[in-house]
């Protein structure tokens, strides 16, 4: 059995909660622990560039004090991916990436739902960095923090925004673009008759495969 430790980059408690519920389906099918923390240095939400810049430091001194067997970085904008895959010789599973790389799988063009507009030029120089833009349908802003999202009625706000994504946009497949909706996912595929990505759960199963195929994780 080998160990995951998934970083929620933030310092919000109830995220990182809403992380480890949403996990469900994965836990059960592998029995490799899986541990989610967040990090006390770290500001309650990662809303802004600078947000994602300031929060890089505090994840690479959680992974140097570490010896879990493989990393999940558990924030929708991959903060500090390349820098932490540097620092280790162990996988470094960015959710975000594992998203994307799902949706490949599932239909020709996804949608993101996004938190904030801030958010939206960051995911599109993203995925230019990763050569998949052209896959890209959309990506919509519903407006709100996490903790406003999930004060209201979290499956009708995402689901209106994922509607434009499918029919204004033509996404096949929609991809949460923050992290903590895992529960949610069953009842917006229902909604939406789409796939739907959550990435917590997509970067969680990814390092459970990278680790059960003993993947080699740098060039030699």
């Amino acid at each position: 059995m080998a160990s995951i430790l998934v970083i929620n980059p933030n310092s919000s408690s109830s995220v990182t909660r809403s992380m480890e519920n949403g996990l469900g389906l994965v836990t059960s099918c592998t029995d490799h622990s899986i541990d989610c923390v967040e990090l006390h240095k770290s500001p309650p939400g990662i809303e802004t560039d600078e947000h994602v810049d300031m929060v890089v430091p505090n994840i690479l001194e959680r992974v140097a004090r570490s010896d879990a067997d493989a990393y999940v970085l558990s924030c929708f904008s991959d903060p500090g991916i390349a820098a932490v895959r540097a620092a280790t010789s162990k996988p470094v599973i960015g959710i975000a990436e594992a998203a994307y790389l799902a949706a490949l799988g599932l239909g020709q063009r996804f949608g993101i739902v996004s938190l904030g507009p801030s958010s939206i030029g960051r995911h599109l120089r993203y995925l230019q960095h990763l050569q998949l833009d052209g896959r890209l349908a959309g990506d919509r802003s519903i407006d709100m923090t996490i903790p406003q999202l999930m004060a209201s009625d979290v499956v009708d706000i995402v689901v209106r925004t994922g509607i434009k994504l499918r029919d204004q946009d033509g996404a096949q497949v929609v991809i949460l673009g923050c992290a903590g909706l895992g529960n949610y996912r069953a009842s917006l595929e229902d909604a939406l008759g789409l796939p739907v990505v959550d990435p917590v759960q997509a970067g969680v199963a990814l390092a459970v495969t990278t680790l059960d195929l003993q993947y080699r994780t740098k060039a030699r």
